[in-house]
């Protein structure tokens, strides 16, 4: 009868047609052997669910197939209420049972239940043994499964093969080199790699993380090889980067005439995109392409490795040519397009994939945000994509959820954020990072400072990226006490110090006012490199210590070579101190060093605006005419700059040239235009170019353009037409626009329109003495003493203080600041007296100080 059943069996069904058996536990245990042979766990599964109708139980043969199909299909309901039923009974004391409910336990990923059945396991032999530590292994709980192997051979029982391969993947994991090493010697001693390739395989992966060169001596070795063995080779090259060995391991393994599979030919592909070599893509290809012609997964890895290597024809010629597709295929055609910028070419091959009835995932939402962010309206083109995500019911998980994250964070859109964040399905710690920069970037300290002890108790744990994100909220003196705090946190919890963390601790010591401690933190760093010092002269400049960033820059080109990047920074010190000679040095420097930076636009554009704001705009000038080519900051710099000379005419020049040489402007082109103008008095082209922004150009403008106008208007004497414009605004005026209109108010002596504006900034900005002073020059300049002594009296009662004026001179490149009041120059003295004797040569001259913008604190 058995051999009539295997050589008739075909279903179940049939079976039971064909034979018409006997409800029998000898006949059913029959059927499901046969059923494992052909791999067939939905009958097995059906035919135990016979069985059980029956009240017929496997025998300790069978059940332990019965289990398999559990584990296969995930039935663990099935597999538990199998284990219930065999409780009740004496074959939970037969040791394969017992060793195929562990198997079944640790494979449905309920460790804790296998180690239960472990323990009350009366007789366990090596099957055993190796089920529970392959399922500690396979739970990544490696550290235990050594202990249990270790505490197998004190019950004298001999590790085999399987034991083996189980213990150096744990091994591996833990970084255990001295115990993998004596595992070595063990197989050595005991023959097991005469039982396989799988031992050399296994000793070949635990090598590759430790010392590829000892893998390649155990593959060479080896006298059995299967495809599993090479590409646990071709792999150990890939993963360190040898990838030009992992392919002559593979042109071996096809000389050798072993058969690849899937995944050898993934690893090459990879490896091949990673070496860039287009005659190596090409041949791999067609070997790729022979075997695995309709794998849409292959056919995959074959448009991301000429994604890689950049050849973007092929890899569009290789999409078209597939005659069915699904939706990876197009996330990675689409991706390689943004990737490249290819923006219409994406959003085209988006429109069609929608025509050809292929829907969208997330993974596709994704990378359309990505390319949004290279689009001129960004967010609502995000917000467009969001809703399709809502209105696909797609699940908001860590990838879709932290790319909508980043979206409107990056448009400061906190409450965006905020809504996201709530909604998504799960969040790491990206999620938590990104919600939390948002918050601090947009002054929303307290909550920044509450989210990060709410992800304290959960179970993300912060990374050196949290607490960058959090330091970034400590910004003045008041936070000072918290950034130290969060500094103490660091070292407390371990959490890794990198560069980036390092430098961001250093700026916010500088931002909360304790440069000592910031310059103590940098001066301990052990590596002080070239990115350190970048940091470092970048918070000096960032907190207002011009100055000492020059220092600084002295300090770090005795130890370190600078790039453009520091030059960059310095540059903006030189500016912002007007401090020429200096900037001329740099010049000088950096035209010595230019085999060694090349090109660079960005440090060219940087030396057209120091030029330009430090007064010497022939020199801006030269630079920019030299330049082989130029991008929009450079004709930006160069339009800034004739603004800041007067020089209208020569800014609007500049910006037609601009657009002849096809470069299309920005929204900060404009402003340095409306500017120029407005500073030469260019009334009627500044207004033209205002419309031309919106009419000609789509640009929206913001409160930045708005503001200039209202300058423009209002420094030419057209004061009502300024106010009116305001009226017109479609956004809330801040207090930046207001200000322009209260100090054209001021030029034209208008008293009653400038104490209506007044006291809209105070509104606006109750503690900004800036504009106290502003209105007090304009009384003063009227006349109007009581109308002075009020706004002082007002000043004092709300403890405002106008930020003391101060001035830097260069000596010999050293600076020298000086402040309203302070006599603090060791030279005080001696410059004090300089300076009596000339304010006495200019009185002998006729010269005459005019006090009519000055607010007088000590006369009534």
């Amino acid at each position: 009868m058995v051999l009539a059943l295997s050589l008739s069996f075909q279903r179940p069904s049939s079976l039971f047609e064909q034979t018409r058996l006997k409800d029998s536990k000898k006949d059913y245990n029959l059927i499901i052997k046969q059923q494992a042979k052909l791999k067939d766990d939905h009958a097995i599964l059906s035919t135990h669910t016979k069985m059980e109708s029956l009240d017929v139980l496997p025998d300790s043969t069978t059940l332990p197939l019965v289990l398999k199909a559990c584990v296969r299909l995930n039935a663990v309901d099935r597999g538990k209420r199998i284990h219930d039923c065999v409780a009740r009974t004496d074959l939970i004391n037969d040791v394969r049972v017992g060793t195929a409910l562990v198997d079944f336990y640790c494979k449905c990923g309920f460790l804790e239940d296998a180690v239960n059945v472990f323990g009350e396991m009366r007789e366990r032999d090596l099957v055993s043994w190796n089920a529970m530590s392959n399922g500690y292994v396979g739970c990544g709980c490696y550290e235990e499964a050594i202990l249990l192997v270790t505490r197998m051979q004190k019950m004298g029982l001999r590790p085999n093969s399987h034991t083996v391969v189980a213990l150096l993947s744990a091994c591996g994991e833990v970084s255990n080199l001295r115990l993998g090493k004596e595992i070595h010697g063990f197989c050595l001693r005991n023959g097991l790699f005469e039982s396989g390739p799988h031992v050399g395989t296994a000793l070949i992966g635990f090598y590759s993380d430790h010392d590829v060169g000892v893998s390649r001596l155990v593959f060479d070795m080896m006298v059995v090889k299967n495809v599993v063995t090479w590409n646990a080779m071709i792999s150990g090259y890939f993963d360190i980067g040898e990838y030009f060995n992992a392919l002559t391991v593979f042109l071996r393994m096809v000389v050798d005439g072993v058969d690849f599979d899937s995944v050898t030919i993934l690893v090459v592909i990879q490896a091949c995109a990673q070496l860039g070599s287009l005659k190596l893509a090409l041949q791999i290809h067609a070997m790729a392409a022979k075997k695995y012609r309709n794998s849409l997964f292959i056919a995959n890895a074959l448009l991301n490795m000429y994604s890689e290597i950049g050849n973007l024809e092929i890899s569009r010629e290789l999409f078209d040519t597939i005659p069915s597709y699904d939706v990876p295929l197009w996330n990675s055609m689409i991706s390689t397009y943004v990737e490249y910028g290819y923006y219409e070419e994406a959003t085209s091959l988006f429109i069609r994939m929608r025509k050809e009835g292929i829907r969208e995932d997330e993974r596709t939402i994704v990378i359309l945000l990505s390319l949004c962010e290279k689009l001129a309206d960004f967010l609502k083109e995000g917000k467009s994509l969001h809703a399709l995500a809502s209105k696909n019911k797609m699940k908001l998980d860590a990838p879709l959820g932290n790319a909508l994250l980043g979206l409107y964070a990056e448009q400061n859109c906190v409450e965006s954020v905020k809504k996201v964040f709530s909604e998504m399905s799960h969040v790491d710690v990206v999620s938590y990072n990104t919600l939390t920069l948002a918050m601090a970037r947009n002054n929303f300290r307290a909550e920044a400072w509450e989210l990060f002890a709410t992800m304290r108790e959960s179970v993300v744990k912060p990374n050196s990226y949290t607490i960058i994100s959090i330091l970034a909220s400590c910004e003045d003196e008041t936070c000072l006490n918290i950034g130290r705090s969060l500094h103490g946190f660091v070292i407390k919890h371990g959490i890794e110090i990198n560069q980036s963390l390092n430098s961001a601790l250093t700026d916010m010591y500088m931002s909360c006012g304790d440069e000592a401690t910031a310059r103590n933190l940098f001066d301990g760093y052990l590596n002080r490199d070239m990115i350190s010092w970048n940091a470092l002269i970048a918070s000096y400049i960032k907190n207002n210590y011009a100055n000492k960033a020059l220092l600084v820059f002295n300090q770090m080109i005795s130890e370190v070579e600078p790039n453009s990047v520091t030059f960059i920074n310095i540059l903006s010190s030189c500016t912002h101190l007007a401090n020429l000679p200096q900037g001329q040095c740099l010049h000088a420097y950096a035209t010595r060093k230019g085999s060694s930076f090349g090109f660079d636009l960005s440090l060219a554009n940087a030396f057209i605006s120091m030029y330009a704001r430090c007064g010497s705009m022939k020199n801006a000038e030269k630079i920019f005419e030299s330049l082989p080519r130029k991008n929009i900051i450079s004709w930006n710099a160069i339009i800034t700059g004739y603004g800041m000379h007067g020089c209208g005419y020569n800014a609007i020049r500049a910006f037609l040239r601009m657009l002849e040489d096809d470069h299309r402007p920005n929204g900060v082109t404009f402003i340095s235009l409306l500017s120029a103008c407005s500073h030469s008095g260019l009334i009627e082209e500044g207004l033209q170019i205002f419309h031309s922004m919106v009419q000609d150009f789509n640009i929206t403008p913001e409160l930045a353009h708005y503001g200039c106008v209202v300058d423009l208007l209002g420094r030419g004497g057209f004061l009502n037409e300024a106010k009116d414009f305001i009226k017109l605004m479609p956004i809330e005026p801040d207090a930046s626009v207001w200000r322009a209109l209260l100090s054209s108010s001021r030029l034209h002596a208008n008293i009653n329109e400038a104490k209506s504006i007044f006291e809209k900034l105070v509104e606006l900005e109750p503690t900004n003495a800036g504009n106290y002073v502003l209105i007090s020059n304009i009384y003063a300049a009227a006349g109007l003493r009581s109308e002075v002594r009020q706004i002082r009296t007002r000043l004092r009662e709300k403890d405002l203080k106008k930020p003391p004026g101060i001035s830097w001179i260069a000596v010999r490149s050293q600076v020298h600041s000086f402040m309203v009041g302070s006599r603090s120059h060791p030279q005080t003295d001696e410059i004090y007296g300089n300076l009596t004797s000339l304010l006495s040569s200019m009185k002998d001259f006729g010269y005459a100080p005019d006090f009519r913008w000055v607010l007088h604190y000590g006369v009534d």
